[in-house]
């Protein structure tokens, strides 16, 4: 079987869970078939790169991105099954399935309708990306959901869809590349105390994310706990200083926030991760959170929203606490962050054996040898049966 798979981000040009996801399934998926990996951005040895067309490079985003979409489709003949990942390469699985006339798979990593705040960033272009979506999505052959709550999202958004084609398969960590290390450097060159208690985020600054909620919980955090938050890559000029005029705040009335804007080596992250006495996850929109699995491989407890596929990751009670999000009620939820992350900084034996507990179920559940074995299950009901083969 040779499977064209169509994503934005691929390694070196990583930004979102998507493409953590696609980096790590990758090389797991060529150990089982054929895989053309296409995706945007510059050359890599190892996968087809493209670029909008010429013309366009000025144009609305989405514009941009249906023009690499078109170039995708172009690429992709020969294979036996496309699968694409998020709305921006959604169109050429969608184009390519009736051009080729081969079936498309979609793995549902976020929805649209679930994601308003979006149009802040790409105005006009945040009905084309919806179009997209649901355009894709409707004639898909099968869809991947990486949670149950994710699946859940999906027929919820778009109930012409026959449920029998949506199916799970969870996200994975690599816990050979995150675990827990000794190692410092990294904290003291950004002026992290290790010995003292360590509060962590790691994220993009996005409405999804949450980001702004921690800074607001902040203020009621032990102000002998260090606020470590490693927050870059902000969705609109108006997040961005959102979140600089909080973090200045928040800054003037406690000490012992560090606010990393840059993008960091996986290195230091593992620091962070490790080091911290609680990572906090106070997402408004989580299809599952690869970002929890790092922090529990990393054996770390987890306080996070109970939204999306969180819940299906973070065992409340067991790997970290869970607070309840409700738009409606903001100050409350923000106040539950701030009361979950006092309960561990204030008993570091439980948040210890929780953060043990966590590594124990990354390693246990969430293994990506599973998940590429599951992915082709899914390639295997909807591929014609004389078109099977895998290597060996």
């Amino acid at each position: 079987m040779r499977i064209g798979l169509l994503t934005r981000e691929y390694p070196p040009e990583v930004y979102g869970g998507a493409g953590v996801h696609v980096g790590f399934l990758v090389p797991r998926l060529r150990e089982l078939i054929e895989v053309d990996v296409h995706a945007f951005g510059g050359p890599r040895a190892d996968a087809h790169s493209h670029g909008p067309a010429p013309g366009l490079e000025h144009a609305n985003a989405a514009l941009q991105t249906l023009s690499v979409d078109l170039a995708m489709t172009a690429a992709t003949e020969g294979v036996d099954l496309l699968h694409s990942h998020t709305w921006y390469a959604n169109m050429a699985g969608h184009l390519g399935k009736i051009l080729h006339g081969v079936p498309h798979v979609v793995t549902a990593h976020s929805l649209e309708p679930r994601r308003p705040w979006k149009a802040e960033q790409l105005k006009g272009g945040y009905r084309l990306s919806s179009w997209v979506e649901r355009t894709a999505y409707e004639a898909a052959d099968a869809i991947i959901a990486v949670s149950e709550g994710m699946r859940t999202d999906v027929l919820d958004c778009y109930p012409a869809l026959d449920p029998a084609r949506v199916h799970v398969v969870r996200n994975g960590i690599d816990t050979s590349a995150y675990h827990p290390v000794t190692e410092t450097d990294a904290l003291e060159h950004y002026g992290i105390d290790p010995t003292r208690p360590i509060v962590a985020f790691v994220g993009r600054i996005t409405r999804q994310k949450g980001v702004g909620h921690l800074i607001a919980a902040g203020h009621q955090i032990d102000p002998d706990a260090q606020l470590v938050l490693c927050a870059g890559a902000p969705d609109t000029p108006e997040i961005a200083e959102e979140t600089k005029l909080a973090v200045s705040e928040l800054a003037e009335k406690r000490p012992g926030v560090f606010w990393i804007q840059q993008m960091l080596q996986p290195a230091e992250v593992r620091q962070i991760l490790s080091h911290a006495t609680t990572f906090v996850c106070p997402s408004v929109y989580e299809p599952l959170g690869i970002v929890n699995l790092e922090a529990m491989a990393c054996g770390t407890a987890v306080v996070a929203s109970d939204v999306g596929g969180i819940p299906e990751v973070v065992a409340d009670g067991e790997t970290g606490l869970l607070v309840h999000y409700d738009e409606h009620a903001i100050e409350e939820f923000r106040s539950g962050l701030a009361e979950k992350v006092n309960e561990l900084i204030g008993d570091p034996a439980k948040a210890a054996a929780m953060g043990a507990a966590g590594r124990a179920r990354a390693e246990r559940e969430f293994s990506w040898a599973t998940v590429a074995q599951q992915t082709v299950d899914v390639y295997r009901l909807v591929v014609p049966e004389g078109d099977l083969s895998e290597k060996g």
